[in-house]
């Protein structure tokens, strides 16, 4: 069916037909305007959580990164990240694939529409201006009959008087003749026109408009066709990023696979282990009855002053379970951290270090390898132009070198620190315990040792009024202790030892210590948590157990 001859009288409505046609163009463009702006709003959105959860740069980030349960979240916001550009890929193919090919058809639609109405309304007006003419002509024909009658009804009633003369009939004879041929021919012009307008109406409303028609409907089915187009690129737009949204979901469905409890329950061992033996038993204190010297315990006691009992030898091993409140990032050497960790970040330490150093040696390479060609070919670059360079990474690889001897040394130093198995036996002392050993042990804990492992001599003053743990050792003001030592002045040396710590030996009968000095041993622990030391023939006493790693020589160990 055609508009041309079903709705050749139509013209006013195919026109508001064709108007709202061009403005359901306008408003689908708005409609995936919108939907574009919404796609790029929700990936901007997307990318703004991902980088918002991402590990920041730091030192944390390094020991996130060992635990799967941190690698598959981080693997997840990169995914998530994809996800959101697969999302401006949707909105970047609904602009160009849709947007801009819509603006620039509406402007071609409009055009063509104005034209062929344009020359709808031509032929309009040609065909009513025809009318108007054909309705001229008639009127005139009309006019001139009825003149025409009237000049020939005056001659016959001029000719019937007799009172007329013979010259008054003549001229009216005449006057009706001429009337009456004016009316042939207004009819002969109105004849013809009248057929000329009949040709050019029939060919109007039968070629003419048919064709313009014809053209407008032309127009609109291929308006519906595009509009038809834009909604399956609409829908292809986002089929065509399921299969790249699909690798992102089965990534980060991959990543929480990968996830393993263990690993990480592995990872948190391997992280926070210090190295350090469990404490011992902590000993009984009888605070009912005078305490008394025993031959396996060198605590003293004196009569004028408040007793008080040496601390365990395992005080030392206290300290990991209190909380550090040093949060620098401490020295070069790691000497904060416990030997463990000490140990794990050397190591690192020294693998950075020979990546380092064989980044340098790659480089030096490549520039031997270049600084060769130029001597072979001159005209290739200057030979001498390399030297400077290859000097400077000597010079790098020199300090590499000597900051890995360095952390070699200390490495082993630690290697040699920690402690073994049969060395925690052989200190371990074993104690009686009775009713009350919690309250004791307690009491015994407290403040034995400051949070960077070091020990202190603030004690709690309401400990110090009941019997608070000794950091003194026996002291030359008991009877007991004088005799004993001046028996003992001339004690063979038993061992050597190594100060793991430095000691300020406040106390009376203590000796100050510096971190990594060797002393000789004279008389080793006996479960008070106290070693008798050595530096020289006029300076001996007291340091604690755990300060130092005790060397005892063979026979002394038989002993």
């Amino acid at each position: 069916m055609s508009w041309g001859s079903e709705l050749w009288d139509q013209f006013d409505n195919l026109e508001k037909h064709t108007q709202w046609g061009i403005e359901f163009v306008e408003k689908y463009s708005k409609f995936v305007k919108e939907r574009t702006e919404i796609e790029f709003s929700y990936a901007k959105q997307i990318r703004n959580l991902s980088r918002k959860y991402q590990p920041k740069k730091n030192s944390r980030e390094e020991e996130e990164n060992k635990y799967t349960f941190c690698r598959a979240f981080l693997t997840t916001l990169n995914e998530l990240n994809d996800y959101a550009g697969q999302h401006e890929v949707i909105a970047e193919n609904l602009t160009s694939q849709i947007i801009c090919e819509l603006s620039r058809y509406l402007q071609e639609l409009k055009s063509e529409r104005k034209s062929h109405f344009h020359d709808g309304r031509k032929a309009q007006q040609y065909i009513e201006s025809s009318w108007k003419q054909l309705e001229s002509c008639k009127r005139r024909f009309e006019r001139e009959c009825k003149e025409a009658d009237r000049a020939q009804q005056h001659f016959e009633k001029m000719d019937a008087d007799i009172n007329v003369t013979k010259a008054d009939v003549e001229r009216a004879r005449q006057q009706a003749q001429m009337k009456q041929q004016m009316a042939t021919d207004s009819k002969g012009d109105y004849s013809s026109y009248l057929q000329k307008f009949n040709q050019e109406q029939n060919e109007h409303y039968y070629t003419i408009i048919p064709n313009i028609f014809q053209k407008l409907q032309d127009m609109e089915e291929k308006r519906i066709e595009r509009i038809g187009v834009c909604m399956k690129t609409f829908a292809d737009v986002d089929r065509q990023i399921l299969p790249i949204v699909g690798k992102c979901l089965d990534g980060m469905t991959k990543a929480a696979e990968s996830i393993e409890p263990k690993d990480d329950s592995k990872q948190v061992i391997e992280s926070y282990k210090s190295g350090f033996e469990p404490p011992g038993d902590v000993d009984f204190e009888d605070y009912g009855q005078a305490m008394k010297r025993t031959v396996s315990d060198t605590s003293l006691t004196n009569s004028k002053e408040p007793k008080e009992k040496p601390v365990s030898k395992t005080k030392g091993k206290l300290w990991p379970f209190i909380k550090n409140k040093n949060k620098g990032s401490g020295p070069e050497d790691f000497s904060h951290l416990p030997p463990e960790q000490r140990r794990k970040k050397l190591q690192g330490k020294i693998d950075d270090l020979n990546k380092d150093i064989q980044k340098e040696m790659d480089q030096r390479d490549a520039l031997t390898k270049m600084k060769d060609v130029y001597v072979k070919n001159p005209q290739m670059g200057d030979p001498a132009s390399v030297d400077p360079r290859l000097s400077e990474i000597g010079h790098t690889i020199e300090k590499l070198q000597a900051e890995v001897q360095k952390f070699e040394g200390w490495y082993t130093e630690v290697e040699e620190r920690m402690p073994s198995k049969s060395d925690s036996h052989r200190k371990s002392g074993l104690y009686e315990a009775q009713n009350n050993s919690a309250v004791s042990s307690n009491s015994c804990a407290q403040d034995r040792e400051s949070p960077d492992g070091s020990y202190t001599e603030e004690q709690n003053s309401e400990t110090q009024l009941r019997a608070k743990p000794n950091l003194n050792p026996p002291t030359s003001s008991t009877p007991d202790f004088d005799d004993e030592f001046e028996d003992e002045e001339t004690l063979p040396t038993i061992g050597t030892c190594k100060a793991l710590y430095p000691f300020e030996g406040h106390n009376e009968g203590t000796i100050s210590v510096a971190e990594g000095e060797l002393l000789y041993v004279i008389e080793e622990d006996k479960g008070d948590g106290w070693t008798r030391v050595r530096r020289n023939e006029e300076e001996e006493g007291y340091v604690p157990t755990s300060y130092v790693d005790v060397f005892l020589e063979t026979n002394a160990k038989d002993s």
